[in-house]
């Protein structure tokens, strides 16, 4: 058998086996009509295939990208080029680049597979977390018993970020929370005749709960995210290769300073917020239930327990280290692609929110159930 066209010869050597002799020109002008003569041929995908290039004068891009997606329907081993040698640099490189699966559709995982990826992904994340928490410690027990590992000037930068530069924000913010809670309890106590009452109920809030939790996530806006893009840039731009390289340990030079800065400073930044969101509370009882500053200030030191302002200031200790470790954590994770500073960076703020929220209802829970 034998078929013969202006651009090709199909010649049957043997039974399943064919030789296709490619003539003249193969380019955009001539392809439509050889690919509508190719299509008639006869004979099947598994067939044996000898393609000769001897007598192809031209054949341009489409022309290649056409018969590499015509190759693709036999097997690889099946298909034997000769005389390749003219066109072999533009066959391959068309080849290379070639995707058979560009039009199939994606397959939808079923919700057993969405389950299982999340649960796995989930695993691995707390796995990863362990490890960094793992290495944190070490570290951290590592520099008590070595002090000149500490990087004391790298701490006081971070507080100096961390703390100085966010004073302004949190003490507007205490403020007007202070504000707030004190014209929405005045409203109630004023039709009580328990206008005094206003004292404790401004000063257990915000020591407690408000000032503490306020705060944190002022700061866990502000550092969590910081941190992050920071790690994540040293990163992007191979810093921290260099570090490991000249034997500098980023755990020692990037984490621990950034979580004993955040332990220093978030305390102080409660006590200053405690402060300023009680002068609000003692303007709004003076101005709207005539509470005078002397008897805010003399029933305060009376009737309100300094545990209460310990307590706050305890918690805060926490959520400094959780916020600074999960800053530096998300960091870590960064790739070597801009796009995913801001992916992380969103996410070490959303979990460090989180994370003090959830802390804050913890202990909450736990020093009631003590009686504390």
């Amino acid at each position: 058998m034998k078929s013969y066209t202006n651009y090709f010869e199909l010649k049957k050597i043997s039974e399943n086996t064919y030789q296709l002799k490619l003539l003249n020109n193969w380019n955009k002008q001539t392809l439509s009509s050889t690919i509508k003569d190719l299509e008639k041929l006869n004979f099947s995908k598994n067939s044996k295939l000898t393609v000769d290039f001897i007598d192809l004068k031209e054949c341009d891009s489409s022309a290649i990208i056409y018969l590499i997606s015509f190759f693709k329907g036999f097997e690889e081993a099946n298909i034997k080029f000769e005389n390749l040698t003219s066109h072999e640099s533009i066959y391959k490189f068309y080849e290379k680049h070639y995707q058979n699966n560009i039009l199939e559709e994606k397959k939808e995982d079923s919700a057993l597979e969405i389950i299982g990826r999340r649960f796995y992904e989930g695993y691995k994340e707390t796995i990863n977390f362990i490890d960094f928490m793992g290495k944190v410690f070490y570290y951290f027990v590592y520099s008590l018993f070595n002090p000149k590992k500490i990087r004391f000037k790298a701490i006081l930068k971070y507080i100096d970020n961390s703390a100085v530069n966010a004073l302004f924000i949190v003490g507007i913010t205490s403020f007007l929370v202070g504000v707030v809670i004190a014209y929405q309890g005045a409203v109630q106590l004023e039709k009580f005749g328990a206008n005094i009452f206003i004292v404790e109920m401004i000063c257990i809030t915000m020591f407690r709960e408000i000032a503490p939790l306020v705060t944190a996530i002022v700061i866990a806006g502000r550092s969590a995210s910081s941190y992050t893009a920071e790690i994540g840039a040293m990163k992007i731009t191979d810093e921290i290769d260099a570090m490991k390289t000249m034997d500098f340990e980023p755990m020692l030079f990037l984490t621990l300073p950034r979580i004993l800065a955040l332990v220093i400073s978030l305390p102080l930044l409660v006590f200053f917020a405690d402060i300023v969101g009680i002068f609000g509370g003692m303007v709004i009882a003076y101005t709207d239930l005539d509470v005078t500053f002397f008897e805010f200030i003399n029933r305060m030191g009376q009737e309100v327990p300094l545990k209460h302002l310990l307590i706050g200031v305890f918690k805060s200790v926490f959520f400094g280290v959780a916020i600074a470790i999960i800053g530096c954590y998300r960091g870590f994770q960064i790739q070597n692609n801009t796009t995913s500073i801001g992916k992380y960076t969103t996410i070490s703020v959303v979990n460090a929110i989180f994370v003090v929220i959830a802390l804050n209802a913890i202990f909450s829970v736990i020093l009631t159930q003590l009686g504390i």
